[in-house]
């Protein structure tokens, strides 16, 4: 299977490429229509080896620079250019706004209003 994606990599050549037929094969089902590869699937055959290293090395560079045999700016200007090929994941780490929170920190009600509505389970202003 490795074999199969590198001779596809090395035959594509970095040319934009679209899968059109997806086969779910312990299902036996088919889907049909326009695909793009992940991400990470359109690296190179070099950066993917390079990628799935450093996920081995669990991210540490000292040991990605004795398993390459290259320095840490040579590893850091690699991921830093492996990075800039890659879209950016948005995860929004920020904690839900609560309206009756909102209110209390405001201090348009007090705690004890604050309590009763959040039992009450009304979080509409």
């Amino acid at each position: 299977m490795i074999q199969e994606w590198q001779e596809l990599t090395n035959l594509t050549k970095d040319m934009p490429l679209v899968v059109e037929r997806v086969k779910l094969t312990e299902k036996g089902i088919s889907l049909e229509g326009e695909f793009e590869l992940p991400p990470l699937a359109r690296l190179s055959t070099e950066d993917q080896i390079f990628v799935a290293a450093f996920v081995r090395c669990h991210g540490s560079i000292k040991q990605m620079e004795q398993y390459f045999g290259v320095s840490y700016p040579t590893i850091k200007n690699r991921l830093n250019r492996i990075g800039e090929l890659l879209e950016f994941v948005k995860i929004d780490l920020a904690p839900a706004s609560n309206p009756v929170l909102d209110r209390l920190e405001r201090g348009e009600i007090s705690v004890d209003e604050a309590m009763e509505l959040l039992r009450k389970g009304d979080d509409h202003e």
